[in-house]
């Protein structure tokens, strides 16, 4: 029985075909209405047949209970509604729509640890009391996160800041120093490492480029009334490319060769370090890879988690700064 996207468009074209009066729609009607609405909502131009659209009056009459009446006309039969006043998007939620709605309040759960989805505790107590659905799943999965992130608390002002183009006054403190305040105009917000970064702009700062913050060097927030500069340059969905991490340097991109071992390659393949990663060579005792990206402090970070089963093979200044940060950890600890 069909539940996915297209299939409730198909539905909902079939059910306003059946509550329509003053129109009889025979088979082929149906089978064009669902066409048109599919061509509408989800751009297919190829639609579906005669044999998809009986099996769907099938699963209405199964899912709905559907008072639908099949009249002749001649040697033609035409679809409707007994009761024109009926459509399924009047009844209660069936038993499939129910377990759906389930699994949606379980995902959605996973979201409450955030200060910007405080609202959601409200409305999913509302949701398991009307469909009496607490306590009725077992709860299958959960995120990575940290509700006692310092900085967590600004979430929430800051998101509202970027959606509704409003200047923020930051009272921001870097380790070891003490706190300054910078007009911000903030654009975006990223998590990496279970840490969340805001970007935006900094007027009064010499250098003209993205400013970052980790917000749990964020120390206060509040809105100033001073018109927002707006973000005309940068493109987020392609701004993090390039890199690993939050940190991207005005440079251009290097191939980073690496030479794995086998016994680690799998989880290398499995959960790539970068999306630009590829095969260059394997032999019986190692892989090597070739990487597309800048250079910076996170992907160094990342390669020491590896280093006692990868060899650097280029670039040279990424081996030997990985060298010299073994070589420190070791007298650090001899």
């Amino acid at each position: 029985m069909a539940t996915n996207k297209h299939a409730q468009i198909r539905y909902k074209a079939l059910d306003n075909c059946f509550s329509n009066p003053g129109r009889r729609y025979y088979i082929e009607d149906l089978i064009e209405e669902c066409n048109k609405a599919l061509l509408y909502q989800a751009g297919i131009v190829d639609g579906v047949k005669e044999r998809q659209v009986r099996q769907d009056i099938r699963d209405m009459e199964c899912i709905w209970s559907i008072p639908l009446s099949k009249s002749r006309d001649g040697k033609k039969v035409y679809y409707h509604y007994d009761d024109t006043r009926y459509s399924i998007n009047n009844q209660p939620l069936n038993e499939i729509e129910i377990s759906q709605l389930k699994e949606t309040i379980y995902l959605l759960n996973r979201f409450k640890g955030l200060p910007q989805f405080s609202w959601m505790e409200e409305i999913l107590a509302r949701l398991e009391n009307t469909f009496k659905l607490k306590g009725t799943t077992v709860n299958a999965v959960e995120f990575e996160q940290n509700p006692y992130l310092k900085g967590l608390n600004l979430f929430s002002d800051i998101f509202n800041a970027i959606v509704n183009k409003q200047t923020l006054r930051i009272s921001y403190k870097r380790f070891e120093k003490e706190p300054k305040e910078y007009i911000f105009h903030p654009y975006f917000l990223k998590q990496y490492n279970n840490r969340w970064f805001l970007f935006g702009f900094c007027e009064h700062l010499k250098e003209k480029a993205l400013i970052t913050m980790a917000l749990d060097r964020i120390e206060q927030v509040a809105y100033v009334n001073i018109p927002y500069i707006h973000n005309n340059k940068i493109e987020f969905d392609e701004y993090f490319e390039d890199v690993i991490g939050v940190t991207v340097y005005e440079k251009e991109t290097e191939k980073i060769i690496l030479e794995i071992e086998n016994v680690l390659f799998p989880y290398v393949e499995t959960k790539p370090l970068h999306g630009s990663q590829k095969i260059k060579e394997r032999n019986q005792r190692t892989t090597t890879i070739e990487l597309n990206l800048i250079v910076n402090y996170e992907l160094e970070n990342l390669l020491m988690g590896y280093i006692d089963k990868i060899k650097i093979i280029a670039p040279d200044h990424l081996r030997e700064k990985m060298v010299l940060r073994v070589k420190d950890a070791i007298n650090r600890n001899s």
